[in-house]
């Protein structure tokens, strides 16, 4: 099973955190990884994902499990499971004032030995996406208060 993670810590609040990570319209705002994201980040929705790589790729996902502050599941692949790709945001907070955000993807199915031949190393784009989640002035402050 091919994977790929990143981590940040952030000095904020969940809230604020899953503000930025579920509002799709700004994601190509500051996300270098990615240029557009249609569809609305809800529950069963569906997106499609514009993102850059050597070209701008499209890929379908949907929102399959959405826990507000904590945790967020997003999956696509083929059909019949032949190719499954899961993708999953943490929110953890600490008592210190920190927030652990993680980031996993995982490939699987019947023929993710195969596919996941012809998928390029994407650890770059997940440690680029948690740290420019990181810095962002609405996320990552002393004030604690709240949105």
């Amino acid at each position: 099973m091919k994977s790929f993670a990143a981590t940040a810590s952030i000095h904020g609040v969940p809230e604020k955190i899953w503000g930025i990570l579920t509002e799709s319209a700004r994601y190509s705002t500051w996300n270098p990884t990615v240029t557009k994201v249609k569809g609305r980040i809800a529950l069963g929705e569906r997106l499609v994902m514009h993102v850059a790589m050597p070209t701008v790729r499209a890929f379908p996902v949907t929102v399959s499990q959405l826990d507000t502050a904590r945790r967020m599941t997003w999956k696509g692949g083929l059909p019949l499971r032949l190719f499954t790709g899961v993708r999953t945001f943490t929110l953890t907070p600490r008592v210190d004032g920190t927030v652990d955000f993680a980031m996993r993807e995982e490939f699987s199915g019947l023929l993710a030995p195969l596919i996941g031949r012809t998928i390029s190393d994407l650890q770059p784009a997940f440690n680029e996406f948690a740290a420019a989640l990181k810095p962002r002035p609405s996320v990552e402050s002393s004030d604690r208060g709240g949105l």
